[in-house]
């Protein structure tokens, strides 16, 4: 049998609302991050307690939360903690992202006068990809479909197989299980045997395709960008009417990719261009 909790048994009137606790505890959270934020080594439970004015079974409670999702690592001292490496991570993703958006809008803007059609700047978060920016103009020859901040599935955008290209096949069928990869039109990857066959040829080839995969209408290519070690942040693609989509624009689209990376700092080998007519799969 279990039993009630004391704030079960106040009246609903004395109740604290459950939004201003959630946000009581972020903010104690907070304080608890910026006091650690301030010493160069761990600190103890009893001066987080004094720093922060909170009682310490409270803070204690919040940091174990905090350890467990490795916000905050426990110190060389019993009972002592510091900054957790998650921090790091998240902090990297961020400039990351900014850093890409600043080091791409130029190139982008040249690409587009190229080829005349819309240019997307697209990162990963989570199971979709989402639109940082964009370079079109009225001559693009098409609506625009996805608006800055959109968002859509991975395997359905030219972009976003890049990122599942570059995955471990354990998360790429991970993946294909939460999803269920769900289409959107009659060209879309809905099985996972097909589906890691175009990442294979992804590979392969250094770029990726969307053939009305998302949109009926609209076919985009796109290459990936790449920071200083390495990892694919970014995909950079080209969007245009599906009659519209020219293989020439490849080797532009893989070289402005290539100027953006090396923007970021990184400086490998080149991607292989296959050759328009060998292009076999066009998925």
């Amino acid at each position: 049998m279990t039993l009630p909790s004391s704030s079960d048994l106040q009246p609903p009137a004395l109740r604290p609302p459950r939004d201003k606790t959630a946000i009581q505890v972020i903010e104690r959270m907070m304080k608890l991050l910026d006091v650690l934020a301030n010493e160069p080594g761990s600190v103890s439970l009893k001066d987080l307690s004094r720093s922060t004015g909170l009682h310490p079974s409270t803070a204690h409670r919040i940091l174990n939360d905090m350890v467990l999702g490795r916000f905050v690592d426990r110190g060389d001292q019993a009972g002592s903690y510091r900054l957790g490496m998650r921090l790091l991570e998240l902090g990297n993703v961020v400039k990351a992202r900014l850093s890409v958006r600043e080091v791409a809008l130029e190139p982008m803007r040249d690409l587009h006068r190229v080829t005349g059609q819309a240019v997307n700047l697209s990162v990963r978060q989570g199971d979709e990809i989402v639109y940082v920016e964009r370079a079109y103009s009225e001559r693009s020859g098409m609506q625009v479909v996805r608006a800055i901040g959109g968002r859509a599935p991975l395997h359905l955008t030219s972009s976003g197989k890049l990122f599942l290209a570059h995955d471990d096949p354990r998360l790429v069928r991970g993946y294909a299980t939460r999803t269920g990869l769900a289409g959107h039109t009659r060209n879309s990857i809905t099985e996972v045997a097909r589906l890691e066959r175009e990442l294979s040829a992804v590979r392969s080839r250094g770029y990726a395709r969307d053939n009305e995969e998302l949109e009926l209408g609209v076919r985009c290519i796109a290459a990936p960008i790449r920071d200083d070690s390495g990892q694919v942040i970014a995909g950079l693609s080209v969007s245009a009417p599906a009659e519209r989509l020219q293989d020439g624009w490849i080797e532009n689209l893989l070289a402005t990719a290539g100027s953006i990376s090396a923007g970021l700092g990184h400086f490998g080998a080149p991607a292989l261009v296959a050759a328009a007519g060998g292009d076999a799969e066009r998925t």
